[in-house]
């Protein structure tokens, strides 16, 4: 399947069912001391969803896949998780304030709160089906509240038709409003994102209290539109823009049905008390020029659109592109997804993958001028297989990147490589073995920045291949196709991310009815996992200088 037709989790598929060191050319080894994150827990969810009532007589199967995290100024972490059409999405909470202190080995006592995107459409047949409308992508955010108030938490998630469903809480997940079924307007959306307005310095409760961004691609142009909410995420109809412009669009756009097009990655809101604040920015990757789009050549080149006008809340808003970095002929650079983060003091970072390593490249000017690239990943996971970045920055150049790693090289979607089998019913044994690592620095926005490498999971997470490729990939899916990281008040990262190292309890009666653990056709319990990093990194900046104009 073409990059441009990609449509991320499963959108279809579900009616079927401690210490690291850190090597970089030219920079000293850093070790990091151990124990350094949580054990990893499994966030808890029904093993089947029944149809039609408790017994069925249909029921799905319930996964955890592709959570999306993200923790508020008041230390509250949220994460959401998806089931795949039409099974809804799934959220998980721990406050400091309203579900006890962490437990004793460092793990959190999370609350589940069940599926807030509803039923949509479906109005009150959601208990007489069992499933909600949505669960193709879920993404979601938190606003800065002001004097004190709870921060508002906007969640969207994707649905087959028309496309996006939208809901907020003011009252840290407990409830939502009544799902829209329309966030947007705009038929054949695709991998939504969203991001919340906070400047640090909003003052008194005010309109920035309530305002969320939601990009997205649409199938009629693949141009990636950026919609305002001012009701908190309910709905998007208080502003409009387009990421690509006009002169980056014959290089990123459907200019042809053989076209490669762009793939984005999140949207960042700068939450600063600069000048800065306000500031827009969207991520993605696409050809190098127009003659290479049209081509259908990879996506070698990496973008950031930028909008200043967003934050002056007129109906409509621009974005200026500027290309962060362009890899040689033949690098593919769309390996699901590119990243962004914006830190307290407005400097920008853009992560991505070429699958076989991590970079990163930094801007201090807004989004205008960026710094060489540099490899985030180290020691033993160089030349891996390395996929599925994600970014989260805060206080002055101090920024967290996580991945997953494989421990072999090749291609993450090369089952010669990654998952060589000759149809025993054990070869599970010989595949390749996969982490999530995360990388530190408090030195972001310098040229080359040292960063200090950490293995996050406690186990193996993943065994063989992990697809790049969207459903238009042909390598494995179980770990969807992207999880996310977020930092607490006292700058300690938080990562929720899949897992399917278990056998499914269920594996005798659905699927393939295989059970064993090493058996490539047993069917495995796909669950979102969470850890934390138990202290704060030191020399953290909270200080330093505002970006540059």
């Amino acid at each position: 399947m073409r990059n441009k037709l990609h449509i991320c989790a499963a959108l279809a598929v579900v009616f079927l069912f401690g210490l690291s060191v850190l090597l970089i050319s030219g920079r000293s080894t850093v070790v990091a001391a151990s124990p350094v994150f949580s054990p990893n827990q499994e966030l808890p969810l029904p093993l089947l969803a029944p149809i039609g009532g408790p017994n069925g007589p249909v029921s799905f199967v319930v996964r955890g896949l592709e959570p999306s995290n993200r923790t508020d100024a008041q230390g509250t972490i949220y994460v959401s998780s998806i089931r795949g059409v039409p099974g809804g999405v799934d959220l998980h909470r721990w406050s400091p304030l309203q579900d006890g202190p962490p437990n004793s080995d460092g793990t959190l006592p999370f609350v589940y709160l069940g599926q807030p995107d509803g039923c949509g459409v479906l109005a009150n047949g959601c208990e007489l089906l069992g499933v909600a409308e949505g669960g193709g992508d879920v993404d979601i955010a938190v606003n800065h509240a002001s004097n004190g108030a709870v921060p508002n938490l906007p969640l969207t998630s994707l649905t087959l038709v028309p496309g996006i469903t939208s809901t907020h809480s003011t009252d840290r997940g407990t409830t939502f409003a009544q799902p829209n079924p329309i966030a947007s307007a705009i038929p054949g959306d695709d991998r939504q994102w969203l991001d919340a307005d906070a400047p640090l310095n909003s003052g008194a409760p005010g309109i920035h209290d309530q305002t969320v961004y939601l990009s997205f691609h649409d199938a009629a142009t693949f141009n990636i539109d950026v919609l305002r909410s001012t009701d908190g995420g309910e709905t998007y109809v208080a502003g409009a823009g387009e990421a690509i412009d006009a002169d980056t669009f014959p290089k990123a756009g459907s200019v042809s049905p053989a076209g490669t097009a762009n793939l984005l990655g999140q949207i960042a809101v700068d939450k600063s008390s600069c000048s800065s604040a306000g500031n827009l920015y969207q991520v993605f990757v696409a050809p190098a020029s127009a003659a290479e789009n049209a081509q259908g050549l990879p996506m070698r080149s990496v973008y950031v659109g930028v909008s200043k006008d967003a934050k002056l809340m007129t109906p409509a808003f621009t974005f200026t592109d500027s290309t962060v970095y362009t890899a040689v002929p033949g690098t593919n650079n769309a390996q699901i997804f590119p990243a962004l983060a914006v830190d307290q003091k407005g400097n920008t970072f853009a992560v991505w993958s070429d699958n076989s390593n991590i970079w990163m490249s930094s801007s201090t000017a807004q989004g205008r001028v960026w710094t060489a690239p540099v490899r985030v990943n180290s020691g033993a996971t160089v030349g891996k297989a390395n996929v599925f970045p994600a970014v989260a920055a805060d206080g002055f150049g101090h920024l967290v990147v996580v991945w997953f790693g494989s421990d072999r090289a090749g291609n993450s979607n090369d089952a010669t490589v990654m998952a060589p089998c000759d149809g025993s019913t054990t070869c599970m044994q010989g595949w390749a073995n996969w982490n999530v690592y995360a990388a530190e620095t408090v030195k972001g926005t310098k040229a080359s920045p040292s960063f200090t490498q950490y293995t996050a999971s406690d186990h193996v997470i993943h065994r063989g291949t992990v697809s790049s490729g969207g459903l238009g990939g042909s390598a494995n899916r179980d770990l969807g196709d992207y999880f996310q990281v977020s930092l607490d008040p006292q700058h300690r990262p938080d990562i929720a991310f899949s897992d399917d190292h278990k056998v499914h309890p269920d594996c005798a009666t659905i699927g393939s009815g295989a059970c064993g653990p090493d058996d490539p056709n047993t069917t495995r319990l796909i669950r979102a996992n969470f850890t934390r990093k138990l202290k704060a990194a030191s020399g953290i900046v909270t200080n330093g200088a505002c970006a540059t104009q």
